[in-house]
């Protein structure tokens, strides 16, 4: 197939993602499967983390097992960005989504306290795929849609995690509270056989794998193609700021760690004497509710306001973080469970935004033969900082700190990564003036 054309680049509006889905076969697809696999993915997050918490006790347990969730992404994204780079980013995605359905079945013989500890590395296998999968969708996209409409493509799919994980936390609590986690993980495991099938159907030239040389085993322990895709990013002054931009997102992984125990032992619901564990999987739900409207209404207002405009798409980032700020900074004094919901609504509209608008500029200003190494390391930056972050608030509350107290300090930490960016962006006003004199 050949390249997507260029076309006259459309408004941003609702009627401009309704023309993408209808016009583009291969992102309708795309679409497709992360609408199955990541509601399979939000019915399964809560099962596990309110599983953990219900028999260990401990926070920390939560926070390991998101620290298991992401760290190994960093620690094998080279080796994943190398990967996708060379082969087909499609079959990489097929392969992914199939060795996750097998290991998600597997989480069926965790059946008592005894077997809890095969979740960890059950964890750590599912993780080692998403490293594979996530580079490889995200960079696919300026192969699948034209240069116009990149920003209206990845605001959809944020726009589509937001409503997934709306329906899978608002859902996927009634289903385990109702039927029980076994159900969640199977239907979690036929997700991913799902998206496995709708990606397979998708067709478009990849011209990264078809000039690349045949990957043989050695090349994955040749270190001088990661190298070379650090010299590419740290010679494009575009690049280099923004593809740590999601690691400055540094409230994610303390906030999986902060709703989970705020909707166990602060917000839970007490609806027709439901039990205790129950009660706090829904207030949880209802927390992950406000954090995916959120995220839903964010990249959905800001990216009208930026279009296409680089600038607007740097100083949307520089606003996302000082939202993310006023938002967990006023979390912590949140009295109801609908108030904090509304907190976490107002930081995710940041946080969401930050995300969309730094893969656009990665996606907009990286040659296709790099992509796969920048979105490698984006997110492996990403889940390092998501990591460090999830396990440092778990001992936190651990060691006594009310999560009240942890929700306020995560706001103001948020500001470090606001000045960061501020700065970035005055240097690089000052560099093109240079160069402009």
């Amino acid at each position: 197939m050949e390249p997507q054309p260029e076309r006259a680049a459309p408004t941003i509006s609702l009627r401009s993602y309704a023309q993408l889905l209808r016009a583009n076969r291969n992102f309708r697809r795309l679409w497709m499967a992360q609408i199955v696999s990541e509601i399979g993915d939000w019915f399964y997050t809560l099962s596990i983390y309110t599983l953990l918490l219900h028999l260990t006790g401990h926070a920390s347990s939560v926070a390991l097992a998101l620290v298991l969730q992401v760290l190994p992404q960093t620690l094998v994204n080279p080796a994943a960005g190398v990967i996708n780079d060379r082969l087909r980013r499609k079959h990489v995605m097929i392969a992914a989504d199939l060795v996750r359905f097998v290991i998600v079945l597997a989480m069926l013989l965790v059946r008592s306290r005894s077997m809890v500890w095969l979740v960890y590395p059950l964890l750590v296998a599912e993780t080692i795929m998403a490293a594979f999968f996530e580079p490889a969708r995200s960079a696919v996209i300026p192969n699948i849609a034209a240069r116009g409409e990149v920003l209206i493509a990845n605001t959809l799919s944020s726009a589509t995690w937001s409503v997934n994980l709306l329906i899978g936390a608002s859902v996927g609590g009634v289903v385990a509270a109702f039927f029980g986690r076994n159900a969640v993980f199977v239907l979690n495991a036929l997700s991913f056989l799902a998206s496995a099938l709708f990606i397979s159907g998708m067709h478009f030239a990849e011209p990264h794998a078809e000039s690349a040389t045949p990957l043989k085993a050695r090349d994955l322990l040749d270190f001088s193609p990661v190298l070379e895709g650090i010299r590419y990013v740290r010679n494009h002054r575009t690049l280099l700021p923004t593809v740590f931009a999601k690691a400055g997102e540094l409230m994610i992984g303390p906030s999986w760690v902060i709703f989970t125990v705020m909707g166990e032992r602060e917000f839970a619901v007490h609806w027709h004497g439901m039990d205790p564990a129950r009660g706090a999987m829904l207030g949880m739900s209802i927390l992950l509710g406000g954090r995916g409207l959120g995220a839903l209404v964010g990249p959905l207002v800001s990216a009208r306001w930026a279009g296409r405009s680089d600038h607007r798409l740097r100083l949307g980032i520089l606003f996302g973080y000082l939202t993310i700020a006023l938002g967990y900074g006023s979390l912590g004094a949140s009295r109801t469970v609908w108030l904090a919901s509304a907190c976490a609504m107002l930081a995710h509209m940041g946080g969401s935004t930050v995300w969309v608008f730094s893969t656009t500029l990665l996606q907009l200003h990286t040659e296709d033969r790099f992509r796969g190494r920048v979105f490698a390391a984006d997110l492996g930056l990403s889940m390092l900082t998501i990591a460090v972050g999830a396990y440092g608030c778990g001992r936190l509350l651990d060691w006594g700190i009310s999560t009240r107290t942890v929700a306020t300090g995560t706001g103001l930490i948020m500001l470090l990564p606001a000045l960061l960016w501020a700065w970035s962006m005055r240097a690089s006003r000052v560099r093109t003036s240079i160069v402009a004199s």
